[in-house]
């Protein structure tokens, strides 16, 4: 028996469904009936004497897969912003607060897991929440913490500490159970280009990283650090995977399809905790942040060939989704419009000194205060958009061909900025009304 899923009168044993056609992803840019305003049903609302004005504790941060929007979790429910131009765009003010808070790219799906302190959603329970409907269209309830969740147009990814729930978005059927070594940060990540499925999530070695090739049928154990893993994250088409260990100093990048070690960069030499890893869209950078408190940038030497002409599916059902192009290849590259990597002076003796000096490190730094946690995404234009558990909002530059220091361009400190608080309207609305000029949909 699968472990700690309700088993409710339902189509299924598996989850709890409140819509009997289950969650069907074309419906997502559909047309929609207007919700009512301030409607919110399955929510228990703050009262209004109670202390709404107090400022809430940010208790998550997480990017959606465009990365132009961030989701936040709080104390006293969540909230959405978009990054270009920074804007709060959707806040629901609860009696309860919520420790993982997933957007499905810009639509109005959103998963949800109550922290520990909230009475009505606890952190054992998975919340698929339609924020235009106001409701909760599914549930998922186990015996255990939810460490995280993952999402994509097609599949509901759960993490526990030692398993891995992988579920068809459509109808929330089972589809498989991933064991993993204790996995109490929920690392796993996830490829989002509809044509192919990968996962990476840590395996039951230390050290080790299993990927699933869904389309293709195929597992790959990475043998990536002595230690135990500490981050990572897959390019866009899970092609490549970037790891950093416990331990903190070295980042390292594989092909998934084979495991070969393609580069190695050195963020530091004393030991820190990674809290967030981003490859650019192009792959051309990857940025880190740690507890040090500087975040890096690297010059990457690999690239994905021929991404840009992948077929793209005509549906989300069509047969593109069930197999991965094999023909994309990695190839090795360093490109003269960008600039190198530094090491150390005493590079060419490579294999006589400790592996220490022949090091590549950081190509470009942004320096921030050392008392929080900050997660990293790249933005247009050689920029990096960076957001803080303290409320921080940073947009950055940086020079691709002479790297050093980065130049801030943009600082926010949203959680005390008095901003308008938006309880009715969908974010998918205002979006629409953003986009496209009072438009439906914009995607």
């Amino acid at each position: 028996m699968q472990q700690g899923l309700t088993a409710t009168p339902s189509s299924h044993s598996s989850s709890s469904i409140s819509t009997p056609r289950g969650i069907s992803p074309t419906s997502w840019m559909g047309n929609f009936e207007p919700s009512n305003a301030g409607s919110s049903a399955d929510f228990p609302q703050q009262n209004a004497n109670s202390n709404s004005k107090d400022e809430a504790e940010l208790l998550s941060v997480s990017w959606n897969q465009d990365y132009d929007f961030f989701s936040t979790g709080t104390s006293h429910g969540f909230q959405i912003y978009s990054c270009v131009p920074f804007k709060e765009t959707l806040r629901r003010d609860l009696r309860g607060g919520f420790k993982i808070v997933e957007m499905v790219f810009r639509s109005n799906i959103l998963a949800l897991v109550g922290a520990v302190t909230n009475p009505h959603y606890p952190p054992k329970k998975v919340l698929i929440w339609d924020d235009y409907q106001s409701r909760s269209i599914g549930e998922f309830t186990f015996r255990s913490e939810v460490r995280a969740v993952k999402l994509r147009r097609d599949r509901i990814v759960v993490v526990l500490e030692h398993k891995i729930y992988v579920y068809n978005f459509k109808d929330l059927k089972l589809l498989q159970q991933i064991v993993t070594l204790a996995n109490p940060r929920g690392l796993c990540c996830l490829s989002y280009l509809p044509n192919t499925f990968v996962l990476a999530c840590p395996g039951v070695v230390r050290g080790q990283v299993r990927v699933e090739h869904f389309g293709l049928n195929m597992s790959k154990l990475i043998y990536a650090h002595d230690s135990h893993i500490g981050c990572l994250t897959l390019t866009r088409d899970g092609l490549l995977l970037a790891t950093a260990s416990a331990k903190g100093t070295l980042i390292r990048i594989f092909n998934t399809m084979d495991g070969t070690r393609l580069q190695e960069v050195r963020r530091g030499v004393d030991r820190a905790e990674i809290y967030s890893i981003a490859l650019s869209p192009n792959v051309q950078w990857l940025a880190a942040s740690s507890d040090k408190g500087t975040v890096h940038i690297f010059s990457l030497r690999v690239r994905v060939v021929g991404e840009e002409t992948l077929p793209a599916p005509t549906t989300p059902q069509s047969p593109a989704l069930l197999r991965q192009n094999s023909s994309t290849s990695l190839d090795s590259f360093l490109s003269p419009n960008i600039g190198s990597n530094p090491s150390s002076s005493l590079s060419f003796m490579r294999g006589v000194l400790p592996k220490y000096f022949s090091s590549e490190w950081s190509f470009a730094q942004f320096r921030l205060p050392e008392n929080t946690q900050y997660f990293v995404a790249f933005g247009s234009q050689n920029s990096i958009i960076i957001v803080g558990l303290d409320g921080s909002f940073y947009r950055c530059s940086f020079d691709p061909v002479h790297g050093g220091e980065m130049v801030q361009q943009e600082y926010v400190q949203f959680l005390k900025s008095e901003r308008p608080v938006f309880t009715g309207a969908s974010l998918i609305q205002r979006m629409a009304k953003r986009c496209c000029g009072g438009a439906r949909f914009c995607f």
